[in-house]
């Protein structure tokens, strides 16, 4: 099923000025919003796996399912990174500080 945006969100629905361009599209605005909303949610998911991870000890039982929690969060939000445009993942494990055991399981490293 194709969804088509409201008549009045088009370019050609009189949102045009003097020189032609169109104003701004409300419909990708929000798709911007949401998309950054979405960043938000992935990167405060990485900080607490990486958090739950860096609390436990090296030989404890439970720390390979934290360790694979960890790995999904921060596929998941490179994955929504670069969905916005950035490109750049060594910005996200610079300011994040992911572990190398991390990166690892990612296949970054």
């Amino acid at each position: 099923m194709t969804l088509r945006p409201p008549a009045r969100y088009s370019p050609s629905a009189g949102a045009a000025g003097a020189t032609g361009e169109s104003g701004p599209n409300p419909i990708e605005h929000e798709i911007a919003g949401e998309k950054a909303a979405a960043l938000g949610r992935a990167g405060e998911r990485v900080e607490v796996s990486l958090a739950r991870l860096n609390e436990c000890s090296a030989d404890a039982a439970e720390r390979p399912a934290l360790l694979k929690a960890a790995a999904d969060a921060v596929y998941a939000y490179f994955i929504q990174r670069e969905l916005c445009g950035l490109r750049r993942q060594q910005d996200a494990i610079r300011d994040y500080a992911i572990p190398r055991e991390v990166l690892v399981r990612l296949g970054a490293v």
